[in-house]
């Protein structure tokens, strides 16, 4: 199935339009403790489900320097971003106004140097670190869940 496909299959179950389609950049927030990885995971501010930090693109910066943007405003990190995608996945974001729409997020690993206490949306959310395979059960998005479970930290530079 191409994205255009898997866009108007959610836009077809979920009565919005694939013209209203947006494109986000998410953080797939690690560091190795002990030679084994842990990923960092944060909750919505809405549904409080476990997310990854995503956002959407942000002028003059790359795909790449705005997820780790949004890895600093949503859970506090500091680190590096691999500049090479992890991958895709897709979700149905819904926006301050209720409206619903179809997103694909293309997500960057970013290795976590350090984490700040103090960061633009610590009263929203709680973060906590977990093992790839429990961080894979607990996100909602089949595509995302996969590429933490597979997530081998030694495939990219940073």
């Amino acid at each position: 199935m191409t994205l255009v496909e898997h866009h108007q299959a959610i836009a077809s179950q979920d009565d919005v339009l694939l013209s209203e389609a947006r494109t986000q950049f998410a953080a797939l927030c690690y560091r190795v403790e002990a030679n084994k990885p842990r990923v960092l995971l944060i909750t919505s501010r809405g549904t409080r489900r476990w997310i990854v930090p995503k956002g959407w693109p942000i002028r003059d910066r790359t795909p790449a320097q705005g997820a780790l943007q949004e890895a600093y405003e949503e859970a506090g990190v500091i680190g590096d971003a691999a500049e090479r995608p992890l991958g895709l996945f897709t979700y149905i974001k819904q926006l301050d106004d209720g409206s619903r729409v179809p997103c694909s997020a293309l997500v960057f690993p970013v290795r976590v140097t350090s984490l700040r206490a103090d960061f633009p949306e610590a009263s929203q959310r709680k973060r906590r670190w977990f093992s790839p395979r429990k961080a894979a059960r607990k996100v909602d998005e089949r595509a995302l869940s996969e590429m933490i479970r597979d997530f081998n930290p030694n495939r990219f530079r940073l």
